[in-house]
């Protein structure tokens, strides 16, 4: 047994370490009122449908993000699931003004640290971790970290997110799931992605506990193989006019 467990009022070494890192926290504006005040949140809900794009050719990024904006939906999650996800993030940031641009799939720190370094505007990861969720508050970087369950919620709820990413959304129950974790979670809301389509788009957008969804229909690989990008903003205006239709 160590001794400063023996003396009164010692503390074990583990004990400060927690307690100085607590501190730390502490003395950092953890808070995530940031994204509601730099108009993230509001740019994410007029959008309402958010292109989820994995791009293997830098060469694609700005051809994509023209046809999205052209098509209606200024907004782009690109998803690390390609070694040129960062590169494709630089491309539209540097030269796609117009184009809200994100990264997706970000599942540790050192994906999300590059993401920020190639100027993406938001993070969203399929579920959460807590070193990335330090980064973006203590950095002010914009965050939708992902949960399914109550438990999760909790976590993410207790840690000031309002806004949480729901995937698979068509294997976790869906948009009832959402509206019965809505119900429990008051005022919590959801940005579904997996299962999410053009016939159902107007039920989750008429839903008050969906903010906006994610969709990789109007963005699959094989719409713009050859290099043409016109399908991508035909079908990117189709899923344009329902959110006009659902939401004004």
């Amino acid at each position: 047994m160590y001794l400063h467990s023996l003396m009164p009022g010692s503390r074990p070494a583990a004990y400060m370490f927690i307690y100085k890192f607590d501190m730390k926290r502490e003395e950092i504006d953890m808070s995530t009122e940031y994204m509601k005040e730099n108009g993230f949140y509001e740019q994410l809900e007029k959008t309402a449908v958010v292109p989820v794009v994995v791009l293997e050719k830098v060469e694609d990024a700005v051809p994509m993000a023209n046809a999205l904006v052209k098509g209606g939906l200024p907004a782009a999650e690109v998803t690390f699931r390609t070694a040129a996800a960062a590169d494709c993030i630089r491309e539209m940031s540097e030269k796609c003004p117009d184009i809200l641009v994100g990264a997706g799939t970000v599942v540790n720190l050192e994906q999300c640290k590059r993401a920020v370094e190639a100027g993406t505007k938001f993070i969203v990861s399929p579920g959460y971790d807590d070193a990335i969720i330090d980064y973006c508050l203590e950095n002010k970087v914009n965050l939708i970290p992902g949960a399914v369950t109550p438990a999760e919620l909790t976590h993410l709820i207790n840690r000031g997110f309002d806004i949480t990413k729901f995937f698979p959304a068509n294997l976790y129950g869906g948009l009832k799931a959402t509206e019965t974790l809505s119900a429990v979670f008051v005022g919590h809301r959801f940005m579904p992605t997996g299962g999410v389509n053009l016939e159902n788009l107007p039920e989750f957008l008429g839903s008050k506990s969906i903010i906006a969804a994610g969709g990789t229909w109007m963005v699959k690989p094989a719409l713009f193989a050859d290099g043409d990008f016109s399908k991508v903003e035909e079908m990117t205006a189709e899923a344009a006019a329902v959110v006009k239709k659902v939401r004004g």
